[in-house]
């Protein structure tokens, strides 16, 4: 059954919602992640995902793992360590206003309102128009809301978490504005990615928007929550080389995959039988087969009268 382009025949599939369900168990756990560590080292360790990804494929799914895909498995092993040892510090937050006082600062606010006119120049105006032509329409509404909804994440993890130590924060409304944050942004954020999706070869949508989506929450978090603030220019420089390899790598594992692809759909390529190709290239060859018949039918025929009625 094939989805329709952009629809929403994919709610449908019940294989869509076994993914779904897998995809909220993995959403839970990064959400208990960010309530204990920074944006900054929680988003860019995603891309472990990718290589447990690849190597079920490999086993499972029976899919070849090409040299370079192996090289890009381990630059992200070796990205994610080097960002593990200089991330910095969890900041402690001691109350649910503590975190809305970061979120309604002047520069936060400003990250906030193009981050909203971006996303509603993409829907509203080149959604319609090429959203269906180029991919970066939807993964851009989809990483710039993932941005809003990773920082409301962590800010309602956050509360929830001091609830869980003996200070309730559910009393506050900030909690419940959060909470509001949280579904709106994840709801667009699922049905632009499910267009993507659904328009565009997963081997170019996903390394797009996992480029898009992490760098946009990195910037988002620095701003907010001031990420590094207190941290010195080589752990800073030394987390952004280990966001880059951990990106090429990502890009890499994603260019292989659909490179094997392309070549066992070649690979798998039988050619024609000489008397199949021959009976091509003449066009018809089953009527001029039947034309051949049709004559020697009618000689035949000619040759009984002539017999009959000498």
């Amino acid at each position: 059954m094939f989805v329709g382009v952009g629809g929403y025949s994919y709610l449908l599939e019940p294989l869509w919602w076994l993914g779904m369900v897998t995809m909220i168990v993995g959403e839970v756990a990064n959400f208990v992640a960010y309530a204990f560590a920074p944006a900054v080292l929680v988003t860019p360790l995603g891309a472990l995902s990718i290589i447990v990804s690849a190597v079920l494929a490999h086993f499972i799914l029976k899919e070849k793992l090409h040299p370079l895909g192996i090289l890009g498995c381990v630059m992200c092993i070796m990205g994610s360590v080097i960002i593990v040892i200089h991330a910095p510090q969890e900041r402690p937050i001691t109350s649910v206003q503590e975190i809305w006082s970061m979120a309604t600062q002047q520069a936060f606010l400003l990250y906030v309102g193009s981050v909203i006119m971006l996303v509603f120049i993409l829907v509203f105006y080149f959604a319609p128009q090429c959203g269906h032509t180029n991919v970066l329409v939807f993964t851009g509404i989809c990483s710039l809301m993932g941005s809003l909804s990773v920082m409301s994440v962590k800010a309602l993890g956050t509360s929830l978490k001091l609830t869980f130590e003996g200070k309730n924060q559910l009393i506050y409304p900030e909690t419940w504005f959060f909470v509001l944050v949280v579904a709106t942004c994840v709801i667009t954020q699922m049905n632009y990615l499910n267009k993507a999706l659904d328009t565009f070869n997963t081997a170019v949508v996903s390394p797009i928007y996992y480029v898009m989506f992490t760098t946009l929450t990195i910037l988002a978090s620095v701003i907010m929550f001031k990420d590094w603030v207190g941290q010195s220019v080589g752990n800073i420089v030394s987390e952004i080389c280990g966001f880059v390899v951990v990106l090429s790598a990502t890009i890499l594992l994603h260019v292989t995959k659909d490179f094997e692809r392309s070549s066992s759909s070649r690979g798998n390529y039988t050619p024609l039988s000489p008397s199949l190709s021959a009976r091509l290239c003449s066009g018809n060859g089953e009527l001029l087969q039947h034309n051949e018949e049709d004559e020697q039918c009618s000689q035949e025929a000619c040759s009984r009268r002539q017999e009959l009625y000498p």
